[in-house]
């Protein structure tokens, strides 16, 4: 009974759960950052490809 009081105690004493859930937390806000930032920049190299083709001659 004691080594169950004891490993209780050293879990909640450990910081490892909380490190854990912060690098999730952070990674989760990189990915959305990164997908936003490649929407937007996405849009606009299309929209200059498509500028570019429509400027070509075509003969």
């Amino acid at each position: 009974m004691t080594n169950l009081i004891r490993q209780a105690k050293r879990f909640l004493a450990s910081e490892d759960g909380p490190t854990a859930t912060e690098y999730a937390v952070m990674l989760a806000l990189i990915i959305v950052v990164a997908l936003g930032a490649i929407t937007a920049l996405g849009s606009k190299v299309s929209t200059t490809f498509s500028n570019i083709s429509t400027a070509l001659p075509t003969g």
